[in-house]
């Protein structure tokens, strides 16, 4: 059936705007990294024409308030705080893993860390990320921290089925990729941020680590940690936080390659990524807009481009969500 035929850019005239959405206009772009971005990663490459219908998006990353809405209606727990089950988890690391001892495998989620002292090697991770039993959505840095008075964050230490499970309630469903970063681009072209390619505006447009990562932050931006939605700019199509604060779920499969198999078709029609993920024996979602950790000496990923793998279950301080529907959706 011809193209054309599924073709939606302009805003449906009988359908009003969701509360706290706003109608992203369909089109063309050049999905991947810009020819000029130096920090570019090889999975964003190469640069392919994606067209995307239009669809509506949240304007922020769903809050600590609209999550708590959603349990207390379903009364749903999220991955963080179930048990732990040691004959699933050993099916998903190296073959002769010792089990943890009980004290350890206990319901929690990763939180970041400061180093105590100076960090040169960028590429072990562990060094300032640590499993913390307790640590979940309504306790984001373990035992003794909440939620209180942080109804406008967004909520943390969400895996890919509570995002899901969200969504489902919420008459929603995650963005694509491609929806995701033609949103994100907030329809410029040739750009790196969502605000153009200078690099000195990043601490007045974006929640991301200012200093030397990560053994200083100078909160030249105004945080260390995640800050409320709406905090620092929106984009063109009016979307807050679409760089840094928090990471945030795409539904694609994540695979390594994808992008140089796009290159094969002239033009990508709504792509919905990979049929299968890269690593069967770890499926993984891509990520993308980085987070309040994103630095230029370890991974920038506050770039429109910037995509990353995360594993089905895994949770983290700096990982959330937003929500996205299409005019179908909204007629039913």
């Amino acid at each position: 059936m011809p193209e054309q035929v599924y073709m939606i850019q302009e805003k449906p005239i009988d359908i009003a705007t969701p509360e706290g959405m706003v109608w992203i206009p369909g089109g063309v772009f050049q999905q991947g990294a810009v020819a000029h971005d130096k920090m570019a990663m090889p999975h964003e490459k190469p640069a392919h024409r994606v067209f995307v219908n239009g669809f509506y998006m949240d304007k922020t990353e769903v809050t600590n308030e609209d999550f708590e809405k959603f349990v207390t209606a379903t009364g749903y727990v999220t991955v963080a705080e179930r048990s732990l089950n040691w004959e699933v988890i050993k099916k998903q690391v190296p073959p002769g893993t010792p089990k943890p001892p009980d004290s350890i495998l206990q319901p929690g989620s990763i939180v970041f860390d400061k180093p105590k002292g100076k960090i040169d090697n960028l590429h072990d991770f562990s060094q300032w990320w640590i499993w913390k039993v307790g640590a979940n959505w309504k306790q984001p840095n373990g035992p003794g921290s909440s939620i209180d008075g942080k109804d406008k964050y967004p909520v943390v230490h969400i895996a890919y089925e509570d995002a899901v499970a969200y969504c489902e309630w919420a008459g929603r469903r995650l963005p694509t990729e491609a929806e995701w970063e033609f949103a994100a681009n907030g329809g410029l072209a040739d750009a790196k941020y969502f605000w153009g390619n200078d690099d000195s505006k990043l601490p007045e447009m974006a929640n991301t680590w200012n200093g030397d990562f990560p053994n200083k932050n100078s909160k030249e931006d105004g945080f260390e940690r995640a800050s409320q939605v709406g905090s620092f700019p929106s984009n063109n199509y009016g979307l807050f936080d679409i760089a840094g604060n928090v990471w945030e779920y795409t539904s694609d499969w994540y695979k390594a390659d994808y992008y140089t198999i796009s290159l094969s078709k002239e033009i990508l029609n709504n792509p919905t990524g990979p049929d299968k993920p890269g690593n069967s024996s770890n499926p993984e979602k891509v990520i993308k807009g980085g987070s309040f950790l994103c630095n230029a000496s370890y991974c920038a990923s506050y770039r429109v481009s910037a995509r990353m793998p995360n594993a089905l279950d895994s949770s983290q301080e700096h990982l959330g969500f937003r929500t996205a529907a299409t005019p179908a959706m909204l007629r039913k």
